[in-house]
């Protein structure tokens, strides 16, 4: 509280808001975790890209596409994020977000996607066709796209299919 400014401001002058934090969080509106994830399909020199993005409060996965490590698969996702009314975009110096997301909404730096890095390593650890020195792998790019988007879907969220 600064006290200087308090004993020259006059009370009827002063008005205050009080906000719960996740109402506040509505108002000021979401901030969301972006990267992608590195996998191969058949052989390393085949690699296939998780993107998604996370809301960067709760940890829950707003959005994933699977493609190349290309704009185009990133324009994808920016489209599914669409309607979330993102205003914050944390990501680490990948050139695809810096093209295509504001400066004033985009912060780079790793200090503000441990929670998405965290959730690289889960999924890692649940799905062997995303450790890096494995035996298990898919052999089409269809199938390596299913398994994974149906192990997010039932464990992000909640939607056995």
């Amino acid at each position: 509280m600064n006290h200087a400014v308090l004993a020259v401001v006059n009370p009827e002058q002063v008005e205050v808001e009080i906000w719960r934090s996740d109402e506040l969080e509505v108002r000021r509106g979401l901030s969301s975790e972006l990267d992608e994830m590195w996998s191969f399909v058949q052989a390393k020199a085949h690699p296939r890209w998780l993107w998604h993005a996370i809301d960067h409060h709760t940890g829950k996965v707003l959005a994933y596409v699977f493609g190349r490590r290309k704009d185009d698969v990133f324009l994808g996702l920016q489209k599914l994020l669409e309607p979330f009314g993102i205003t914050k975009y944390y990501t680490d110096g990948w050139g695809a977000y810096e093209r295509h997301l504001d400066v004033e909404q985009h912060h780079v730096g790793k200090e503000n996607t441990q929670k998405i890095e965290s959730k690289h390593i889960n999924l890692r650890t649940r799905i062997k066709r995303l450790v890096r020195r494995t035996l298990c792998f898919s052999k089409t790019e269809r199938m390596h796209d299913l398994v994974i988007g149906l192990f997010i879907n039932r464990y992000e969220f909640g939607r056995a299919i």
